[in-house]
């Protein structure tokens, strides 16, 4: 699957993926992933940042709210609409821009900083989308993203549950075929029955790598890792939000931080 079909698909999520996010449908993100990256996230106050595969711009936000000075961009205009209009009507001073996380639109060593919360698992090209953020950052900037976790999260996952419903394992498999745009069909977990009658669900295309490849694609870029991280729902936080539950056995979601070498 080429970047113009991966765009296509994500254009035709941004509309209802907005509404949905906003209407506090994305539990995995509110209440542990978004949390969990920002509590390794270095200070930026200051900073000029870059914020890749923003979609509707909630994270986006966020760093803008710790005091970086946020640029961000995102492959479906609908998106950028959306968080156009949301920094319309609540300046933060962020320029949203459509740009393709392979071929980012600004000039070497543009930022301090970079992040992507998210997105890299969905572009066809991770060994160019980290090139080029290597390429935009200045040297001795750090790059910190989130991806599913190549591990648990591969093309098969099923949550295996107790005769109280309550998770106690994860089967997976597939971990090693590797996908080129094979395309899943979701909701996320929140969305009442009566809005999944209204709406279709999200088109994912997903572009699964292994671990070690992930790895690869950060040395081949010149980046050296710092920080590896694998949220867990803490006790409270599963039982207010029994959907995060199955992270408490096996983790969904894989940070990292990474740095371009400091010039001589």
């Amino acid at each position: 699957m080429d970047r113009a079909e991966v765009a296509a698909h994500w254009e035709a999520n941004a509309d209802t993926w907005t509404r949905h996010s906003r209407a506090g449908y994305d539990v995995y993100r509110d209440a542990l992933n978004t949390p969990a990256f920002l509590s390794i996230l270095p200070p930026i106050e200051g900073l000029a940042g870059l914020d890749v595969g923003c979609g509707e711009g909630s994270n986006t936000r966020k760093l803008a709210e710790r005091g970086a000075r946020m640029c961000a961009v995102d492959i479906a205009p609908t998106f950028i609409q959306h968080a156009q209009a949301r920094e319309a009507a609540e300046p933060l001073g962020i320029d949203f821009q459509v740009g393709d996380g392979m071929a980012l639109p600004f000039a070497d060593a543009s930022f301090d900083f970079a992040t992507s919360f998210m997105a890299l698992m969905d572009m066809p090209d991770q060994h160019l989308a980290f090139r080029e953020v290597a390429r935009v950052l200045r040297p001795g900037g750090f790059f910190q993203f989130s991806i599913l976790h190549p591990c648990f999260v591969p093309p098969h996952r099923r949550n295996l549950r107790d005769a109280d419903g309550q998770p106690r394992a994860v089967e997976v498999a597939r971990y090693f075929d590797g996908t080129d745009g094979e395309v899943e069909s979701w909701w996320f977990g929140s969305v009442p029955a009566d809005e999944r009658e209204r709406v279709a669900p999200f088109r994912v295309p997903r572009f699964h790598r292994t671990l070690s490849a992930w790895v690869d694609f950060v040395v081949a870029a010149g980046l050296i890792i710092e920080k590896f991280a694998e949220p867990r729902a803490d006790i409270e936080t599963a039982q207010a939000e029994p959907e995060v539950a199955d992270t408490r056995v096996a983790p969904i979601f894989l940070h990292m931080r990474v740095r371009k070498p400091a010039a001589p």
